[in-house]
């Protein structure tokens, strides 16, 4: 065991630090000026300046989704957090651990309740630390004596539950030595002994009679980091392996256990929606229950009668055991699967990508022949980030190549996420060139962050979906209403309008403009914008199910789901 040393503010760089985060992103401010100034010397933290503080907490999210680990961020007191809650909204709504750290006034100001800039004047300092207690798992607001205990209590609940948390840190309070206090490992948290042991009991017990298993795999097996295990799983006779839409790729696609990714009655392969559906057998590992992840209620499985691993319990059937952790669960049933020696799963014929459609150089792009040009072109080792909507629905449909992922946001869906997101995934995985698919309306909310981006990730790629204005929402209602639009922007200027003015950024209507741009952008380090004009009406399959999903029909039918 270790004791703290140096400045409150250089200890909690260090504990972020021995948790994988080499990364900080934000924005400076008068009240955090002093903190950054104690947590950027620290080994191993490299500081990524953001151009606003949603923009901050976007980044920080991709980071920890695509690494896998946990992600950071810094803003000041009150109009810099508040400009970031959106973010760490969308961070908890999807277990995403994102440490928020503010940058407070000094104890003696708040203690005496001056009128401070950034305030209402009111002497109240702890507004909004009360405002994010509704959307973190854990809050703090350092002092001294216990800075070396809250720090770690409060990054202990991040990793225990895979969710953002608060720390604020007053100004003086930044620069203070902290109290003493053992520093021990932060570790990911152990489970239940007893509580395993009871759930291997009840699983083989369960497994008796079965000769296949059936896994429904969902994005919190990404968040804790357990894709190995799941892979391993499917290496094994007898077992098949599905994807949510938060996890499309979980498992290589092209392995001969993966069903794809399902999405009840709108997954591509009737075979594979059977394979889940009607498996004897179900588990449904790190899984998410909404309307977008299936099919808005569509899907015929039961929930109930299935094994459940999630995150800090498992469930077989009605049998609840708490304190059973995900990483455990999983490792169990690997175990008792290969012991049961299944006989090896009959193949399920999965229908081909639906982006494969027969164009010629001169005709104009639409989604169909967009979708068919990117499925021939993605490479393996990429990370495909979609943003929410046409883009997103879109990439459900391809088929992605090997060791490649897909970041997007079925559960939160908050339009702009994906450009700051992608900086993120860049970061956090050097390894996997970064394809950003965008909208143009959802690009004008977060476009600030296009020069950092490139600045940072040179070899990205960014395919700017042109349909004029918000083709999701005239997809669902009021196609041709006026909010529907958006003011046109010169996008292919705007790589260099906003730093980067070595990208190559080019404009194409037709496939062959489409085919030349991708060519070019195939090309090892180099980085490319590339505007697509699509039919403002135009959408790709899944999006056409999404819009009646949220149909007024459909909302009254899922809405009592």
């Amino acid at each position: 065991m270790a004791t703290a040393s140096g400045s409150v503010g250089a200890h909690l760089a260090t504990r972020l630090v021995q948790l994988g985060v080499g990364h900080l992103f934000g924005l400076p401010g008068d009240f955090n000026l002093a903190l950054l100034d104690e947590m950027l010397p620290v080994p191993g933290l490299e500081w990524v300046g953001s151009t606003n503080e949603l923009n901050a907490s976007y980044t920080a999210d991709g980071y920890a989704r695509v690494g896998r680990r946990v992600g950071a961020f810094v803003t000041t007191y009150g109009v810099g957090e508040l400009s970031a809650v959106n973010g760490v909204a969308g961070s908890y709504a999807e277990d995403v651990p994102v440490v928020h750290v503010v940058g407070m006034p000094s104890r003696a100001a708040m203690a005496a309740g001056a009128p401070l800039h950034h305030t209402f004047l009111d002497g109240d300092f702890r507004r909004f630390e009360r405002v994010f207690r509704e959307v973190t798992a854990a809050q703090t607001v350092l002092e001294p004596h216990d800075a070396v205990a809250e720090i770690d209590r409060v990054l202990r609940v991040a990793l225990e539950t895979s969710k953002p948390v608060y720390i604020g840190v007053p100004a003086d309070v930044a620069t203070a030595a902290p109290g003493a206090g053992a520093v021990e490992p932060l570790v990911a948290p152990a489970g239940d002994p007893a509580g395993l042991a009871q759930f291997r009991a009840g699983l083989a017990a369960h497994l008796q009679g079965h000769d296949d298993v059936c896994v429904l795999a969902g994005p919190r097996v990404h968040r804790r980091g357990l894709e190995h295990v799941v892979a391993g799983l499917a290496e094994l006779p007898g077992v098949r392996v599905a994807s949510q839409s938060g996890s499309k790729a979980l498992v290589d696609e092209e392995h001969r256990a993966s069903l794809g990714t399902y999405l009840g009655a709108t997954t591509r392969s009737d075979a594979a929606r059977a394979a889940v559906d009607e498996a004897r057998l179900l588990v449904m590992a790190g899984t998410v229950h909404s309307d977008f992840t299936t099919g808005f209620f569509t899907h015929r499985y039961d929930r109930e009668a299935a094994v459940e691993l999630a995150v800090d319990h498992a469930r077989i059937g009605r049998a609840v055991y708490p304190r059973v952790r995900l990483e455990d669960s999983l490792q169990v049933l690997h175990e008792l699967v290969e012991a049961a020696g299944f006989p090896p799963a009959p193949p399920v014929e999965l229908a081909p990508s639906g982006h494969d459609v027969p164009d010629a150089d001169d005709e104009p792009l639409d989604h169909a022949r967009f979708w068919s040009r990117v499925q021939g072109w993605i490479a393996p080792r990429t990370t495909l980030i979609a943003e929410a909507g046409t883009a997103f629905y879109g990439a459900l449909d391809l088929s992605l190549p090997p060791e490649s992922d897909l970041l997007g946001s079925p559960v939160w869906s908050s339009i702009g996420f994906t450009l700051p997101a992608t900086l993120g995934a860049a970061l956090a995985r050097p390894d996997r060139r970064p394809v950003l698919v965008i909208g143009d309306g959802s690009a004008q909310l977060t476009a600030q962050e296009l020069g950092t981006l490139y600045a940072r990730a040179p070899d990205a790629i960014v395919l700017l979906l042109n349909n004029d204005g918000y083709t999701v929402e005239r997809a669902i209602q009021s196609p041709d209403a006026v909010y529907q639009d958006i003011t046109a922007w010169d996008w292919t200027r705007l790589p260099a309008a906003l730093g980067a003015p070595d990208v190559h950024a080019v404009c194409a209507r037709t496939v062959g403009e489409l085919r030349a741009a991708l060519d070019h952008a195939g090309t090892p380090g180099t980085a490319a914008f590339i505007e697509v004009v699509l039919p403002p009406k135009d959408a790709p399959r899944l999006l056409l199910e999404l819009a009646r999903g949220l149909s007024a029909t459909g909302r009254a039918a899922f809405e009592t789901s």
